[in-house]
């Protein structure tokens, strides 16, 4: 009897110090999502050497991006890197109850699988615009024929009627709006802080965020966030075309409060600081992140400003500041609304030319048309497509998904708002 009894015991023993499944959050052999998230953010800036602007922010230790200067994998290397990141990932335990583990390791496959289009595309595979857009942000868009759009224009042409073509007729009414070169500093000063001063009110912001703004030409786009770290951003604005005195507040919350600023320092501070997940220090241009990014910086200019809130704010503070005549400023709000709803037609124009179904005259006349702008504006847009190619989905599409969310979460819209730009939500997650 006391020998089986030994033996039974012996036996238990073995099964208590054999082998045991990992704990969550890490692999075979002890990987960890902490280190597959640090060798991510050294995958992120060697691709960044091979593709400047890739890396669209960047604060995590400057040895890591010192190494990746120096000695950055060639386009096939990195693209076996990112496979292997993947299959690392897949081999992570994320058993249990613990959903930000879950999530967390989610995060890094779509970002990882982002990052390995990126890389097929830039080594020569070609992919049509709903499958790129899919591939790098994480969301499809549809694609609607542009006589889709033709009764907003006929709406338009009735709010501004008049003999000549409508683009001309739209643009001799805007230009009663646009801000003097003079006057420019004083009156995004006032936008922005107006759009600090209503996002304070709901958001709890780090205590030394800043930023700085600066005016620049010879870009492609319109306004730039570039995050700095530390809660702190510099902003530029492109002066080289019309800055409308709405536009002037779009610019305002979308690069600085609730966007990009406010959602770049509430990431620093979420992951970085209080978590120490260092993939959150690193902003890859074409991932996931970036319709999240772009959709709730465009949504959160409605989420500042609702109502006739932004209309009353021109007429009052910033008409007076530029010097302009607010008397048809509601005829000019209708305008915009409606302006608003021809944002997707540049998807259909971006998918046909950049596939080479229409020449580049082409797309500029239809840009032109559809979205109401000069050849100037409307050139400057197509050179934005060639740069960035299907990232123009994160702009409209990317408000709309984020707006129809955050309004999904209850009535309380800013802290629907502030749990998004404090999350690892993939726009999976938002669809």
């Amino acid at each position: 009897m006391r020998a089986a009894i030994l033996a039974l015991l012996c036996l238990v023993g073995a099964c208590a110090s054999g082998p045991s499944a990992p704990p969550a959050g890490t692999g075979p052999g002890g990987d960890s999502l902490d280190a597959i998230a640090r060798d991510y953010v050294v995958l992120t800036l060697e691709i960044g050497e091979r593709e400047p602007g890739y890396v669209d922010a960047y604060y995590g230790p400057a040895e890591w991006q010192a190494a990746a200067k120096a000695n950055p994998r060639t386009l096939p290397q990195l693209i076996q890197g990112a496979a292997g990141l993947t299959e690392r990932l897949n081999a992570v335990s994320t058993r249990g109850d613990q959903p930000m583990i879950v999530q967390r390791r989610a995060y890094l496959l779509a970002h990882v699988s982002a990052a390995s289009a990126r890389l097929r595309m830039l080594s020569g595979e070609t992919m049509s615009f709903a499958d790129e857009a899919e591939a790098l942000f994480g969301i499809r868009p549809e694609l609607r024929p542009l006589s889709s759009f033709d009764p907003v224009l006929a709406q338009i042409d009735a709010l501004i009627p008049g003999p000549g073509a409508l683009t001309d007729r739209v643009t001799e009414f805007r230009s009663h709006y646009v801000i003097p070169r003079d006057r420019l500093q004083v009156v995004m000063d006032a936008a922005i802080a107006e759009c600090r001063t209503r996002t304070a009110r709901h958001i709890r912001l780090p205590a030394n965020e800043n930023f700085t703004l600066a005016f620049v030409g010879d870009k492609p786009w319109s306004g730039y966030n570039y995050y700095q770290g530390n809660s702190q951003s510099k902003i530029e604005i492109n002066a080289d075309f019309p800055i409308y005195t709405e536009r002037a507040i779009d610019l305002g919350c979308h690069e600085g409060y609730p966007g990009h600023h406010v959602y770049n320092a509430l990431l620093e501070q979420t992951f970085v600081r209080e978590r120490g997940w260092v993939e959150m220090s690193v902003y890859p241009l074409f991932s996931p992140m970036s319709f999240v990014a772009e959709g709730s910086a465009n949504y959160g200019i409605d989420l500042a400003f609702p109502g006739d809130e932004a209309t009353r704010f021109e007429r009052e503070v910033l008409f007076p500041l530029a010097g302009l005549d607010p008397a048809t400023a509601e005829k000019k709000a209708q305008l915009m609304a409606l302006t608003r709803q021809l944002a997707r037609a540049e998807y259909t124009i971006a998918d046909a030319y950049l596939a080479g179904r229409i020449n580049r005259d082409t797309a500029i006349e239809q840009l032109m048309k559809y979205s109401l702008s000069d050849r100037a504006k409307a050139t400057q847009r197509l050179r934005f497509i060639d740069t960035y190619r299907s990232y123009i989905i994160n702009y409209g599409l990317g408000r709309d998904v984020v707006q129809a969310w955050v309004e999904r979460q209850g009535p309380d819209r800013w802290q629907g708002m502030e749990t998004l730009l404090s999350s690892q939500i993939l726009p999976t997650d938002l669809d």
